[in-house]
């Protein structure tokens, strides 16, 4: 009976150490933050006092012509235009990408056939294309959603291979050797091995997505963020510049949590880890 009850009562004086600690841990992370928003505020005020307002705008300054662009509906429109853009263009690039991946992953031929593409074009940066894009697909928006297509799809496709090329090749004789065909090896060992890459290539292309939404609304577009920023120079206002660039700095980093928020709960028995 001795033995019983002390075994019983371990468990209990441990959760809450293990919560406290938790918590304290929580509560370091988010004074951290804090702290470095507040040292970023500070030096982003001292170089804004440096250069005067024609140069960097202040926080205070930026603040307002936030306000002052939310107010009339340009930062809201600005924002809807260009996340409709990147959401499009970036989730067909992993739609595409992805299966593509999988396929020159496991059939050598292919892989042969369609690598020296894969090689060439992605070095070519998409603002290469932006005239060519408008010359073809006009100034509507199919040839800002093609061009961050084709910056995400190259990097989700060869992501995907290098997954697919490394998953053990033991497992794969096993499967194989106890009469799995292709497709259920594809589905049981492969696909799973291969989604942390996949997840992996689709935040670089979202990144990548936001790179070249600038350059794609700069040439042609009347609303956008890209568009905000570059035509904020024709009125002299810096203070909207900021505004633009940092928005598209909190739209990414808002984007790239609810990716990740969304992949560990929906994939985490695949081992996505982020």
């Amino acid at each position: 009976m001795t033995i019983t009850t002390t075994e019983a009562a371990a468990p209990t004086r441990t959760r809450p150490r293990r919560t406290s600690r938790a918590g304290g841990q929580g509560l370091r992370t988010f004074g951290l933050y804090v702290l470095a928003v507040v040292v970023g505020l500070g030096v982003w005020q001292l170089v804004a006092m440096k250069y005067g307002p024609s140069l960097v705008a202040s926080p205070s300054q930026t603040l307002s012509a936030a306000g002052e662009l939310a107010s009339d509906g340009t930062l809201g429109n600005s924002v809807i235009a260009s996340s409709r853009r990147i959401l499009i263009g970036w989730g067909l690039g992993v739609l595409v990408g992805a299966p593509i991946g999988l396929l020159i992953g496991q059939i050598r031929i292919l892989r042969q056939l369609l690598e020296p593409y894969i090689e060439f074009f992605r070095f070519i940066p998409p603002v290469a294309f932006v005239t060519l894009a408008v010359a073809w697909l006009g100034i509507g928006e199919s040839s800002k959603i093609v061009l961050i297509f084709y910056t995400a799809v190259f990097i989700v496709t060869l992501n995907t291979s290098a997954g697919v090329m490394a998953v053990n090749e033991n497992k794969l004789r096993a499967a194989a050797s106890l009469g799995a065909s292709r497709r259920q090896i594809l589905q049981r060992i492969v696909l799973p091995s291969t989604v942390p890459y996949i997840l992996t290539g689709a935040r670089l292309a979202m990144g990548n997505s936001f790179l070249t939404i600038v350059s794609a609304e700069i040439v042609a577009s009347q609303v956008g963020l890209g568009s905000l920023i570059w035509t904020s120079r024709n009125y002299g206002r810096i203070d909207w510049v900021f505004v633009g660039i940092i928005t598209l700095g909190v739209l990414g980093l808002v984007y790239d949590r609810v990716l990740r928020v969304i992949a560990v709960r929906v994939l985490h028995k695949y081992g996505a880890r982020v």
